[in-house]
């Protein structure tokens, strides 16, 4: 079965969609094989009007940026180059093309969890890849905090249903985790290292 976060040969059916993330609109190009091909999902939409894009300052990442709605409207708003990093060829392909097709400047790049990324940050985003499982999903978030700057922080939404109340308090084992939003179910969640 093809997963978002593989690179499994899927049959092309490229679409455009048009957005509007508050004031800002984008088109993005989706397509089968990449998370959330029928438009922005919503916890997407959440993560990125929760999070105050004029404080954003420095070395920004969007973990896992599928076709690339949160670094390009990160990019967008802030007039920054962003990192963007996904394992899956397809979604840094249509990041690629997206990139050109919303004006933005960003780096886009294939990594495996954080194999490729030999750098620290002021902020990573993410809307993880909840179905690679538990074990995955707590080294992507605890290699993140390994990778950001000092007061660094880590922005990332995840469903009640798909654990948000036990990923919350794991993180705050080591880390100061809060809720900075609620909205339908979706945590919006802020970590960074104590």
């Amino acid at each position: 079965m093809s997963h978002y976060f593989t690179n499994d040969k899927v049959i092309s059916n490229e679409k455009t969609i048009n957005v509007k993330i508050k004031e800002t609109s984008l088109s993005f190009i989706v397509d089968n094989g990449v998370f959330s091909k029928k438009g922005l999902d919503f916890g997407t939409r959440t993560l990125l009007e929760s999070i105050e894009t004029e404080k954003l300052k420095g070395d920004i990442l969007d973990f896992g940026c599928g076709y690339g709605p949160v670094g390009i409207y990160i990019a967008k708003k802030t007039n920054q180059k962003i990192d963007m990093a996904d394992i899956n060829e397809r979604a840094l392909a249509l990041s690629k093309k997206n990139a050109k097709l919303n004006n933005v400047d960003v780096n886009i790049f294939q990594t495996d969890i954080y194999s490729n990324i030999d750098k620290k940050y002021d902020y990573i985003i993410t809307n993880p890849p909840i179905r690679v499982g538990k074990k995955i999903l707590y080294e992507i978030l605890s290699e993140s905090l390994k990778h950001l700057k000092e007061n660094g922080k880590l922005f990332l939404v995840i469903n009640k249903n798909q654990g948000a109340k036990t990923l919350l308090k794991d993180l705050n084992e080591k880390h100061k985790a809060s809720v900075i939003n609620k909205n339908k179910g979706f945590y919006i969640i802020e970590a960074q290292n104590r």
